[in-house]
């Protein structure tokens, strides 16, 4: 797919298209070229970690078919519109993020533009490479084993008795926990509907707590 191709594609799913999409498709296009592999993909060779929610996540989506609910895209939330590209078979890892200056050279691009969201929405469309975008070649401070994980794994929390997928429990003083009950938590409980027999959550937890390698 071409970069008209990836907008319109990504615009659908947006419901409209604004400079930040085009921010996304563009991040997404240099990530093919930096790993060299192709994009987008319908397998799981590539993983990307976006730095922000919002309109750059539909457009890196689009461009490289990394989603959220095939665990191939995930989000570390530190508010800024970069990501992170990792080929799980190389292990190779590139962060890509806008130029500081994209912003005020867009306009350059785009004179016939009446204000600056459009100087944007067009100028990041026909900027090239080097003056639109930043990388450089990272290394993930967490393997890729825990990041991903294996499927089937799943463990029972002892304190709410949710179920806890993808090795994301922790252990406490020789208690299994979800991160919610391991605290701190996103959220917190107002009013408790539901109640649990402990001694049930107790079997069910060494049962399905999974097993680890030696």
């Amino acid at each position: 797919m071409n970069l008209d191709e990836l907008l319109a594609a990504s615009a659908a799913l947006h419901y409209h298209r604004c400079p930040r999409q085009v921010l996304g498709v563009r991040i997404g296009l240099m990530a093919a070229r930096l790993l060299a592999i192709d994009l987008p993909r319908e397998d799981k060779r590539l993983l990307t970690i976006v730095e922000t929610d919002g309109c750059a996540v539909d457009g890196i989506s689009v461009a490289t078919g990394c989603r959220v609910g095939r665990r191939t895209l995930r989000v570390e939330d530190y508010g800024k519109v970069a990501a992170t590209f990792v080929d799980t078979h190389t292990e190779r890892s590139v962060r890509v993020a806008p130029h500081p200056l994209a912003r005020e050279t867009a306009s350059v691009y785009a004179p016939e533009a009446d204000d600056r969201w459009h100087a944007q929405l067009l100028g990041y469309q026909r900027m090239p490479d080097e003056e639109l975008l930043v990388w450089r070649t990272v290394a993930l401070t967490s393997s890729l084993r825990s990041i991903i994980s294996e499927p089937g794994l799943r463990a029972i929390c002892q304190r709410c008795g949710e179920e806890i997928m993808n090795e994301r429990e922790t252990t406490h003083e020789g208690i299994v926990l979800c991160r919610a009950c391991a605290g701190p938590a996103y959220y917190r409980v107002v009013s408790d509907e539901a109640s649990f027999d402990n001694a049930v959550i107790g079997e069910r937890s060494s049962i399905l707590s999974p097993a680890r390698p030696g």
